[in-house]
Formats: C-alpha cells, structure tokens, sequence
C-alpha cells in the first residue's frame, strides 16, 4: 500500500469520522429545508391543479421519515430487526427505508421479480418483522409463504384499495397516522434510537440478485457508504443539486446510491419512474442533470436514435447528422487521458454541437446532464463511441454491491473509452495471477448475512475481495474489465474465451436485442439471438414488412438476411476462436419480466443454457 492511498483513506476517514445516514439527513433537512427532494408523479386532477408531481421538501421529507419511523417503533419493530420493501420506485419506499434506520433498524428492499420460494428464502433469511408492499401484485406473490414465516407480524399495504382485512395488515394512510400520533406525542423515542446508531452499524442489506443459487445478503455500514459517498464526490463526478430520474429497482446498489446516499449528500431532488416504460418520456419532463443507465438501456436508447436516422428521407440533413456525429466523435476521443484535442477540433465540434448535437441530446431529456454513467456490466465500445458521437462521455465505473457499489470510475478529467476508469482515493485494486480484479479498502463490505463461508471465499486473509471478474491494468492505472471468471467459455480446443466480447458486438446491430455466446466444450462458438422489441416492428415497417409480432418477424427472410449480416460483421472483428459458427433467433423477447435476465438485465445464463440447451 503506497503512502498516497494511506493519506487518502484518511483523509477521507477524518471528513465522515463519527457521522451516519442519519446524520446526513438531519444536516441536509437544516441546511436545505425547503429544497425540492422527492417527487412522484400524479394522475387525474391532482396532475390538472400543478405540474404532475406531488413533491416533499427535504424537511418535509425527514419528518415523515421520524414519523414513520415512530410508526415502526409503535408495531414493535427492534433494534437490529429487519423491514422487508417490496414497492416500485416511489417517494414512500425511500421513506419506510430511511423510517426503519431511524428506528433503530434495518429496510431489505426485495427484487419485484422474486418467485414466491426466493422471497420466503430472503425473508426467513433476514428474519424480517414487518413487510411494506406495494399492492395487489406484491400481495399475491407473499401470500403463498406466509405460513412459513411465522416471525412476520405486521404487513403494511400502501393501496388500500388492496390490503386485506385482518390485524395482521396495515394500510399505509393508517401507519403514517399512527407514526404521526406517536411521535407528536414522544419524539423522544426515535431521538434515543438514533443516538444509538454507530458508523459501523448497518445501513442497508442488499441481496444480490442471484444469478445462479439462493441470493446472498450483503451487508453494507454507515462508513461504508459515507466513504463511497465522500470518494465519489472526491472524483468530481457528484452534480450538486442534481435532477434526478430514479428508475433502477432500490435493491440495486447504484440506484440506491443514486436515489437515496448522494441524493441526500447533495441536496438533491429525485424524480421517481416506476414503470420503466415511461422513462424516456419521465426523462423528457424532468431533464435531469445527471443520468446512470446500464449498458442495455443505452443499448436501446441508441437503437431508437439509430431507426429514427435510417428512416430519415431528407437526405441532406441526414448527411449533416451524420458530419455532426463524426466530428463529436473525435472530439470526445481526443479527450481521452493522454490525448490531445488537434488544433481546431474544438472549434468544429462546438459548432457541430450548437448546430446538431446539442438539440439531439435536448430531445432525449439529456440536454442538461452534466455527468452521464453506466455500471452493471462493461458498456460496449460501440455504444460508448455512439454517443461520443453525440458529445456525450458516458462515463463507465465499476463495482458491486459487495463493493458499495462503484471502486473505479472514469471522470469527465480522466477517462478512457473500454475502461472502468481509475481505483476511487483510497481503495486499492491489483490483478490476480489468474487475472482475476482484486480489491481492498474501507468500500469492502463486512460480509454476507449467515453466511460466513461465502464471506471467506469473498475476502482472503489479507483483506483482498475476490470480484469474480477477469481484468487488466494499464500503464496509466485504468481498469478494464473482460469478463467474470465463471463465464469464460472453454473451448473443445481449450481456448478461453469471453462470451461478453462477442455478445457486445452481436448487439451491436439495432435489430439484436440480446445474444447469448455459447461454446463449452464445443469446437466452435453459437449463439442464440432475440430481436428488440421496439426496433424490429419499427425497422419492418419502414421496409413494408407486415408482421404481428415478434415471432413473425423472427421467421422473415428479410429480417433473417439482416441478422445474418449483423453476425457476418461481429465475425469480422473476432478472432477465429471467437467467431459464431451457427446462430438461432428465437421467436420472443428476454426483457426483466422473463427468467433469462435479472431485474438489472443482465443475462442468467444457467437458466438460458437449461432452457435452450
């Protein structure tokens, strides 16, 4: 460990000694209290009478959160004992979330998509005490295990319109109620538990989102997630105030940092989208001024703009696009580190960027972001150089939940396209021998709930996490990550080879909405292909091609001959090794509500080997 890293840690030690979450609310509801900080939409003539959005100060908004947290404290929530969340993006999750920390407990937010037997196997694993669901749909996925958990007392619905009758349920309008009735009459209670909260005590227990076996709960401190807060703002990456659209699931480590830890660092005001249907139109009202996406929601955010130019009939202005996005091109790649911005690019680019570029970004809802991020998974370079086309430096970091989220990021001052960018202040990161990326720092998680197995095979002795990808580091210390460990496809001829590269440029193509490269054991590499749900019908429209659906399409000689040509290019920038010898298209879609990816959408390949094999 070099003395630099060490003044980092503490430094950064020394600006978040002694604080927790709760600190950080209380300071922002002094400093920022009548600041915009949680904002759901509204419907009907709630919506007529304003702008479509019932929104809380952030002093309003810790009020609530003290409130609530009486209501948990009156329902006999304990300290330590857990609250499980299974609700949308929504102001009232965020709230029952901080509610339980300052009650002296802890909120476990479940994926939506859990089968009733992995949400029983969560709850049993959490020992969770009380349950705040969202509605009908939550409802009917825990009732069918609710025998089988006899330590949940009390579960609060916030639709009451569908909660059922019985002392075991709650409406949520009832346990704001009771929360507000409590606390008025002894706020005492909650001001003894936060009191108690210590840096090292919990603040959150994320479970992974189980691509193969039962989801792992990793719990993350208050230090934690004031040093990551701190380490990031350090980078210069943070937007203060930022304008934020929240539409990732909270149980994933990004979305949290996002919506909930910087929000309340930087005073910000979150926008909640729960149906992510509607992001690129939420997106276009609230113009965020920072946006993160995973690679597969810049995917498609590329493939509209993409059929958008292709179905352009003038073609003038598709020819001045086209300049425009070149130049932007070049501009963003001269920015690299290490590179240098030729005489008079500059120049070219902000005209390109007044012109053409910038009013393209304005249509997204992008205008005004100042930082734009992706995580979860290496962003494709075709999708990075894209939008480096349309002036844009997405910036790819990287982490995990076990990591608190990112531990290498690029920044606007120091970025290179295909990495995840440099180690944050104070966390260390080398290369295993068997390539594996090593880390070590105050972001490492204390470990996995029960399970500390699985905690010893994640950190060794020495302190080093074991993420479980394979890596390198260049000369200039930028991280790019290839793929995980666990999914290098070893061929018949013992080659390894990383499935993601060829997947990234399969998907490549608009028409492709995801791939799968398969090729264990095997002499050669296939690949199983879906089509976009949203380019295709467009892409088939526009040549007179009548479909109905997707499976239609999947049939179409038309449609084949351009997948075709989508594999014939991908294997033109392969190694032999890695080229696609036979591939399928499959007649339907794998989208966050099939069993073929997890809620962040990224491929569970197990199931898609099992099923498809």
């Amino acid at each position: 460990m070099t003395t630099e890293i060490l003044q980092q840690r503490a430094e950064i030690g020394q600006e978040i000694d002694g604080d927790t979450v709760c600190d950080r609310l209380r300071r922002t509801a002094e400093d920022s209290a009548d600041a915009p900080a949680l904002s759901d939409q509204v419907t009907g003539a709630a919506a007529a009478d304003g702008d479509g959005w019932r929104t809380l100060t952030w002093a309003q908004a810790r009020q609530q959160v003290l409130e609530l947290a009486a209501g948990l404290a009156a329902l006999g929530l304990g300290k330590g004992e857990r609250v499980a969340l299974m609700l949308p993006n929504r102001g009232e999750h965020v709230l029952a979330d901080l509610a339980a920390l300052h009650a002296g407990g802890l909120g476990v937010t479940f994926y939506a998509t859990l089968a009733p037997d992995q949400l029983a196997y969560v709850a049993a694993d959490c020992d969770a005490r009380i349950a705040v669901l969202d509605g009908a749909g939550e409802l009917a996925r825990w009732e069918p295990v609710l025998d089988g958990l006899p330590g949940l007392k009390k579960i609060i619905v916030r639709d009451a319109a569908a909660c059922p009758a019985g002392d075991q349920y709650l409406t949520w309008d009832d346990f704001a109620a009771l929360g507000k009735e409590r606390f008025a009459a002894d706020p005492g209670v909650i001001s003894a538990r936060i009191a108690e909260i210590t840096p090292d005590d919990p603040v959150t227990l994320l479970y992974t989102s189980g691509t193969t076996g039962n989801p792992k709960g990793v719990l993350l401190t208050h230090r934690n997630i004031l040093y990551e807060v701190a380490a990031a703002n350090a980078t210069g990456t943070v937007t203060a105030g930022v304008r934020w659209v929240s539409y990732l699931p909270l149980a994933h480590i990004a979305e949290r940092m996002f919506s909930i830890y910087l929000a309340i660092h930087t005073a910000g005001h979150v926008h909640f989208c729960p149906d992510t249907s509607q992001l690129v139109q939420v997106i276009g009202k609230v113009r965020p001024t920072s946006f993160f996406g995973v690679p597969r929601v810049w995917e498609k955010v590329r493939a509209g703009i993409e059929a958008l130019l292709a179905a352009e009939q003038d073609q003038d202005r598709k020819a001045a696009v086209e300049q425009a996005m070149a130049i932007g091109r070049r501009y963003v790649q001269s920015c690299q580190y290490g590179h240098t911005t030729p005489p008079g690019l500059a120049e070219q680019f902000q005209a390109a960027d007044e012109q053409v570029l910038g009013p393209i970004r304005s249509l997204l809802g992008l205008g005004e972001a100042v930082t734009v991020s992706s995580a979860a998974a290496p962003l494709p370079p075709e999708v990075a150089a894209f939008f480096a086309g349309l002036g844009m430096k997405i910036l790819d970091i990287y982490g995990m939940t076990e990591t608190t989220g990112a531990f290498a990021s690029n920044t606007m001052d120091a970025f290179k396209l295909g990495t995840v960018g440099r180690p944050f202040p104070g966390q260390e990161v080398r290369i295993a021998e068997d390539g594996e990326i090593l880390t070590r720092g105050p972001l490492n998680t204390p470990g996995y709930l029960n399970r500390p197995d699985l905690t010893s095979q994640l950190i060794d002795e020495d302190g080093w996490l074991h993420s479980g990808d394979i890596g390198s580091l260049d000369e200039d210390g930028f991280l790019s990550v290839v793929d995980r460990k666990k999914e290098l496809i070893i061929t018949a001829g013992g080659e390894n080879v990383s499935p993601a590269a060829i997947e990234n440029l399969l998907v490549a193509h608009p028409l492709v909405g995801q791939a799968l490269a398969f090729g264990d054991l095997r002499p050669y590499v296939v690949a199983l292909l879906t089509l976009d749900g949203e380019v295709a019908p467009a892409w088939a429209r526009a040549r007179g091609i009548d479909a109905d659906s997707l499976a239609a399409l999947a049939t179409n000689p038309a449609v084949l001959a351009a997948v075709e040509e989508a594999v014939s290019a991908a294997n033109e920038r392969l190694a032999r090794v890695q080229q696609v010898k036979h591939w399928r298209l499959l007649p339907v879609e794998w989208t966050a509500d099939t069993e073929e990816l997890t809620p962040t959408l990224k491929l569970k390949r197990r199931i898609v080997h099992a099923k498809y094999s």
